[in-house]
C-alpha cells in the first residue's frame, strides 16, 4: 500500500507503508506494572458558537475511546492536560467529564485531575484563594466517587514565595483527600506558566521539597508523576520514594526505560502517548508479566521516534498529534479540536507523524489512515 506524500521541498513521494498493525490484547488486574493512558477528548464539530468559548465535547466519541483504553485493561487518567485540561477544556466540562466517565466505566481503574484551573492566575492573590480552589475541585470529584491526581497549579506558581508557601498548600489540600492521591510535577516544557514550580528552578531544591511533602503525608499518596523529559532526574528521584509511593513516568521521551528498570526499582506509567500507543501499551507489560523483558522493549523501543515526534517543541501542542492519530485510526469522525488546536501544527509535522507511526505499527488500519491522510493532504491544497 502507498500514498503520495510531500518531502521537504513540497515535491510528492510515493511513501510505501510498512508497519505491521498491533494485535490488541488486554492487560491482567494485577500486572507488573500500573499503566495509566491520559486521554484525549473528541470536540462536538457541530456544535454553535466561537471556538474559544465554552467548549462542546462528542460525548459519544470521548466516552468510546475510555472504553477502548479500558478493554486493554488500562487505567484512564481523566480531565488531564492530555484532554487540553488549561488548554480548552474549562473546569465545568472537566467535571462533567469524570462524572461521565465514572458513570460509563464504574469498575475500570480511573484517576481525574484536580487543579486550580477555575482561578484565572491573573485573579489569584493568597494561598487560602489557591487552598479554596484545590478544595473546591477536590470535594467535587469526591462526591462524583471520583479518585484524584493532584495537578500543579497556575495560580499557586504565581503567588506562592516559597518553597514553605508550596508546603503549607498541599499540607491542607492532602487533608480533604479521602484516598491516596497521585501528585503530578509536570515541567514548564509542557507549559511555560508553572516554571519554578515547587518555589525554585533548581531541581535538586525542587525535588527535595517534593520529597519532604511525600515523607510528611506517606498516608495520603499513592505516587507521583513527574513529567520532566529527564530520565536521570526522574531516576533520582525514584531511588528516594518511600517504599509505599509509587513513581509514574510522565517521561514521553524515555519511558521504555523508565518502565522497565534496573537493580533498585522501576516505574509505571502515566503517559499522554500512551493513548494513541494504548495497544502497544498494554501488549508490552503483559510481556513483563511473562518474564520476557527483551519482548517488552521490542514492543515499545520503536515507538520512541513517533513519541518524541509528537512532543517536540513546542511540547504543549503535543495534543495536535494525539487526536491526530485518534482520527487517523477511526476514535473519531474528523480532525477538529477544542480551540481550534489542530491548527497548532504545521503540515510537515503531520505528514512525519503518519510515516512514524506506520513504522511502529501504531496505525490501526492502514487503509483507513491512507485514506484520511489523503483527506488532510486535499485540506491543505496537495492534490
Amino acid at each position: 500500500m502507498k500514498i503520495a506524500l510531500p518531502d521537504t521541498r513540497a515535491q510528492l513521494v510515493d511513501y510505501h507503508l510498512v508497519g505491521q498493525p498491533v494485535a490488541p490484547a488486554p492487560l491482567s488486574p494485577d500486572s507488573a506494572r500500573v499503566v495509566y493512558s491520559a486521554a484525549h477528548v473528541v470536540r462536538d464539530p457541530f456544535a454553535d458558537g466561537d471556538i474559544t468559548g465554552q467548549p462542546a465535547l462528542d460525548w459519544d466519541a470521548t466516552l468510546a475511546f475510555r472504553g477502548h483504553l479500558a478493554s486493554l485493561g488500562l487505567g484512564i487518567a481523566e480531565a488531564m492536560d492530555t484532554a487540553q485540561r488549561g488548554m480548552g477544556l474549562d473546569w465545568p466540562t472537566a467535571l462533567e467529564l469524570i462524572r461521565r466517565t465514572k458513570s460509563a466505566f464504574p469498575k475500570a481503574r480511573v484517576a481525574n485531575g484536580c487543579g486550580t484551573d477555575h482561578l484565572p492566575p491573573v485573579e489569584a492573590r493568597t494561598l487560602a484563594e489557591v487552598t479554596a480552589a484545590y478544595l473546591t475541585q477536590v470535594d467535587a470529584i469526591q462526591a462524583a466517587g471520583g479518585r484524584i491526581i493532584l495537578m500543579a497549579s497556575r495560580a499557586l506558581a504565581k503567588v506562592a514565595r516559597d518553597a514553605d508557601d508550596y508546603k503549607a498548600v498541599y499540607r491542607d489540600v492532602l487533608a480533604a483527600c479521602d484516598e491516596p492521591v497521585i501528585l503530578h510535577w509536570l515541567g514548564d516544557m509542557f507549559d511555560p506558566a508553572l516554571s519554578g514550580y515547587w518555589g525554585t528552578s533548581d531541581f535538586s531544591t525542587a525535588r527535595n521539597t517534593v520529597l519532604e511533602i511525600i515523607q510528611e503525608h506517606q498516608a495520603k499518596i499513592d505516587g507521583i508523576k513527574i513529567s520532566l523529559l529527564d530520565a536521570q532526574k526522574e531516576i533520582e528521584m525514584r531511588r528516594r520514594l518511600p517504599d509505599s509511593v509509587r513513581m509514574y513516568t510522565g517521561d514521553d521521551f524515555n519511558y521504555p526505560e523508565l518502565i522497565a528498570g534496573d537493580a533498585q526499582g522501576f516505574s509505571h506509567a502515566l503517559l499522554g502517548i500512551f493513548d494513541p500507543l494504548a495497544a502497544h501499551a498494554a501488549n508490552a507489560v503483559r510481556s513483563l508479566d511473562a518474564g520476557d523483558m527483551a519482548a517488552f522493549r521490542a514492543a515499545l523501543d520503536p515507538t520512541v521516534p513517533l513519541a518524541r515526534h509528537i512532543f517536540r517543541a513546542p511540547t504543549q501542542y503535543y495534543k495536535t498529534g494525539v487526536v491526530f492519530l485518534a482520527w487517523l485510526n477511526g476514535h473519531q469522525d474528523h480532525f477538529k479540536m477544542i480551540g481550534g488546536a489542530e491548527a497548532m501544527r504545521s503540515l510537515p509535522y503531520f505528514v512525519d507523524c503518519f510515516r512514524l507511526a506506520d513504522r511502529c505499527g501504531a496505525l490501526a488500519n492502514p487503509e483507513l489512515a491512507v485514506e484520511r491522510m489523503g483527506i488532510l493532504l486535499h485540506g491543505y491544497g496537495v492534490r
